[in-house]
């Protein structure tokens, strides 16, 4: 589980790409730019609304043993679910929750959070974003 002390060393690691966040946009005509290595999110489906100005995008997120996934927001919900692995999920507001395969999350609209795996398998995550369209899908925070 990760500390406060914990969790502001992970916001502040210059291994997780924060500039790949940044770039990282929502667009129904193209695709994700490369992700910082140990971190990979494939687009699975992607449709637009539910209401004008949004898109929904379904996507598995691939996360190496070790690599810490930056905090960030996003301009919309993410409803999750574990599907191997586990991580460590800090939300802005709520306590650090350890998540196992099975477990699912939800972050609220633009909600600062983060995530790490420091165990030893690959951790695959199924997301679904309801976001504004034509933001990036990840914004550091």
């Amino acid at each position: 589980m990760l500390t406060r002390r914990g969790f502001a060393g992970l916001a502040s690691c210059a291994l997780c790409g924060l500039a790949e966040f940044a770039a990282s946009e929502v667009s129904a005509q193209g695709t994700p730019p490369p992700a910082p290595t140990g971190f990979t999110r494939k687009i699975l489906s992607q449709m637009d609304g539910p209401v004008p100005g949004y898109v929904t995008l379904v996507v598995e997120v691939n996360i190496d043993p070790g690599v810490l996934v930056a905090r960030h927001t996003h301009p919309g919900i993410e409803s999750g679910y574990v599907v191997s692995g586990g991580l460590d999920l800090p939300i802005e507001g709520q306590p650090v929750r350890t998540l196992k395969p099975g477990d699912g999350f939800q972050v609220p609209v633009a909600t600062p959070h983060a995530g790490g795996k420091n165990g030893d398998v690959k951790t695959v995550v199924v997301s679904t974003y309801v976001v504004e369209k034509g933001k990036p899908l990840a914004s550091p925070a």
